[in-house]
């Protein structure tokens, strides 16, 4: 769930070349969906790992985590194919690496569901130890700035990028009402998640609706995806913004591909990225080099082919590579 303040220009989306090709792979999609892969998780979350010491990073964990032997991920688990539940499973993009990551850290991966905007506020009390929920990794979330005001409200976290998405729009199919991107929605209504760059975007696109003497865009925003999803296909708003894979994702599959259309091409191209608290410096280099494992290995680009996502891959691990 990205999250930055306006829409870049289109000479700065140079990032955009690569994720832009997700759109070609939008069909394949739910190409492999759960029953293919082979790295599962349990009822309550967690992922099943080789825990242990003789792990090959286990050693490079904090010792309260080595202890535990469990990473507690809060995460907003209704946002497919990214996380969300199915058959009483945490599944998706995020829960397959992280386990494939927990595998080689010897520990197990626990995902702990809460709404998005409030996932940071829990990483700082301490309740998870990292937030993985397609946090797109910026500099105001380093930084601890809020994004409207520019003015520091929290303390900043750093983030281990894995992925890389731009954000859609999508309409009831067959009904666009006449919308073929962001420029378009002046006077009408659009549905987004709270907290996440769709209702940032379209907050700063009303603004430029209104200096252009257009109506402004009415936004409503909701708790989930999911909940902005069930409005569009009521009639209740003309446009849902989300990430893309997500996107592409309700696309395909809500109502066997016969509710929604993709709208536009999609913009503000960026990493998503695992926070951890600035203090846990140890876990963060741990992660990093989990994820540079399991991208050498070739367990992360299973993942990433399992769910037709293979455009939006890394080929290495960063440490606060977002903008």
């Amino acid at each position: 769930m990205t999250a930055s303040t306006t829409p870049r220009p289109a000479a700065a989306r140079s990032r955009l070349a690569a994720v832009g090709a997700i759109a070609v792979a939008g069909t394949l999609l739910l190409t492999g969906c759960g029953d293919q892969r082979d790295i599962k998780t349990g009822g309550n979350g967690a992922a099943d790992t080789a825990a242990g010491s003789n792990a090959p990073l286990f050693a490079k964990l904090p010792k309260k985590i080595q202890d535990a032997k469990v990473i507690k991920v809060g995460s907003d688990i209704a946002y497919p194919p990214v996380e969300f539940k199915k058959d009483g499973k945490v599944v998706g993009i995020d829960p397959d690496i992280a386990a494939a990551m927990g595998k080689e850290l010897g520990v197990k991966v626990q995902f702990e569901n809460g709404t998005f905007d409030a996932l940071l506020t829990g990483l700082r009390s301490k309740r998870y130890d990292i937030a993985m929920s397609a946090m797109t990794d910026t500099k105001d979330r380093q930084e601890g700035i809020d994004p409207k005001t520019k003015k520091k409200v929290a303390e900043g976290v750093d983030f281990v990028d894995y992925f890389q998405a731009g954000v859609s729009l999508y309409t009831k199919k067959g009904d666009t009402k006449d919308i073929g991107g962001w420029s378009d929605l002046c006077g009408k209504k659009i549905g987004v998640q709270r907290g996440t760059v769709s209702h940032d975007l379209a907050k700063s696109e009303s603004e430029k609706c209104e200096k252009d003497d257009k109506d402004a865009i009415e936004m409503e925003a909701f708790d989930t995806d999911l909940e902005a999803q069930t409005r569009l296909k009521a009639g209740g708003v003309d446009a849902v913004s989300s990430d893309f894979p997500v996107a592409a994702y309700a696309v395909k599959t809500s109502g066997g591909g016969k509710d929604f259309e993709l709208v536009g091409e999609q913009v503000e191209a960026a990493p998503y990225g695992i926070a951890v608290s600035k203090e846990n410096t140890q876990l963060r280099d741990a992660l990093k080099e989990a994820l540079e494992a399991i991208i050498k290995n070739g367990a992360y680009e299973k993942v990433i082919k399992t769910w037709g996502v293979d455009a939006g891959a890394v080929k290495e691990a960063r440490i606060n590579g977002g903008s």
